[in-house]
């Protein structure tokens, strides 16, 4: 089991988008430590979700937190810029989406983010393989993207210690986020197969005490 920090990313997607101001201040509040982009396009996947100006409207607001955006999009470049622009932190992306993986990682890079390369239930762990040495997250996806509040995938646990053993033979550290499904049902075995940032969505804001709720979490991997 790894030592880095275990880390709660509230997924705005399934927060009260009529108060997401106060939202988002009230699960930082309650002990969450990233919050959560799923951006999504309406091309790369079925849905449409948020776009920079959110992040944007948020930063503006005084949010300080970590803002850790998911682009399930295509293209990537253009709206990787936005959200950089707009005050994101760290920017993942999936290799599918883009003509050009390494250039889109350092374009990530040089906006001065931190780059994720984001792993589709489907998509094979050996993507990572020309890249693991320039990327700072994997994201491993645990429901096919596109759509909150879908059961997890067991199945994905076997990619998440895959993702462990490639990260354990790197010589700096690397965050291991898993997305879709995260509750306090499945959280403890995401943990123990060697993920560190759990996205969770619904779990957390369909709940009526966020912090009691963060709190559970965090007891079960600890």
């Amino acid at each position: 089991m790894n030592n880095a920090p275990l880390l709660i990313a509230p997924s705005i997607l399934s927060a009260n988008f009529a108060r997401l101001g106060e939202e988002v201040n009230a699960v930082l509040d309650a002990g969450a430590d990233w919050i959560h982009f799923d951006v999504m396009d309406n091309h790369y996947v079925p849905n449409l979700t948020i776009g920079p100006m959110v992040c944007k409207s948020l930063r503006e607001d005084g949010i300080k937190a970590f803002i850790d955006v998911h682009l399930m999009v295509e293209p990537v470049d253009d709206l990787a810029q936005n959200f950089a622009d707009a005050g994101a932190d760290l920017i993942s992306f999936h290799p599918e989406a883009t003509k050009h993986v390494t250039k889109t990682i350092d374009l990530i890079k040089d906006l001065g983010c931190k780059v994720g390369i984001a792993l589709n239930p489907a998509t094979p762990i050996t993507v990572l393989d020309d890249v693991i040495q320039d990327i700072d997250l994997i994201l491993v996806m645990s429901v096919n993207p596109g759509f909150g509040g879908q059961k997890f995938i067991p199945e994905t646990l076997t990619k998440i210690v895959q993702a462990r053993a490639l990260i354990a033979k790197q010589e700096r550290d690397i965050f291991l986020e898993v997305d879709g499904g995260i509750n306090e049902t499945t959280i403890a075995d995401v943990a123990a197969a060697g993920a560190n940032v759990f996205v969770a969505g619904s779990a957390i804001f369909g709940t009526a005490d966020y912090a009691k709720t963060i709190q559970d979490l965090h007891q079960k991997i600890s």
